[in-house]
């Protein structure tokens, strides 16, 4: 069964990135990614991702290629540059009818894999407050920031799944409580 997975990083305070979108808390932690709670693990689970455009633009900012084979929703009002010959959908969901056409059509794509959510936390949010969102797995870095972008700016009920040491971070896996 295909699930919605909230997959991130997070500072014990509770952001995302800093202010400025800096990632640099995150790039300096050891971390074993074959591990379990590791990316390169969760990675092999996912046919299908969404982001924010402000994710998407991070990660174009970085200069970095886009290692993504799964196809990928952006969701955006904005013109982004795409990247040549990969399957990223730029498109906007303003509305919960919209979001959930937009959910079907990913889940659709991902097959027996699960829809990952890369971020922001808004995208989180959004997804959650559809009844959208399935799954949390956060890993959480032993550092903290004061401020940033929030790791998921919503009231949003979850129960504790599992808890698990990978590096320095402390990972858990919370399933979603879905109201009614």
């Amino acid at each position: 069964m295909t699930r919605t997975v909230y997959y991130t990083a997070t500072t014990l305070d509770g952001f995302i990135a800093s202010p400025e979108h800096s990632l640099d808390w995150l790039l300096t932690r050891e971390a074993d990614h074959e591990g379990d709670g590791g990316y390169q693990a969760f990675e092999k689970t996912v046919g299908a991702l969404v982001m924010g455009a402000s994710t998407y633009e991070w990660i174009r900012r970085q200069g970095e290629e886009w290692t993504y084979d799964q196809p990928a929703w952006v969701l955006t009002h904005r013109e982004l540059t795409p990247y040549e010959g990969r399957d990223i959908r730029f498109t906007a969901a303003d509305t919960t009818e919209d979001l959930r056409a937009l959910h079907a059509e990913m889940t659709a794509a991902a097959g027996d894999l699960d829809v990952w959510v890369v971020g922001g936390g808004p995208v989180a949010a959004q997804f959650a407050g559809a009844g959208l969102l399935d799954q949390v797995e956060v890993s959480i870095a032993p550092v903290t920031l004061g401020a940033g972008m929030p790791l998921l700016p919503a009231h949003v009920e979850l129960v504790t799944r599992q808890v698990l040491q990978n590096g320095e971070f402390a990972v858990v896996r919370y399933d979603v409580v879905r109201p009614g």
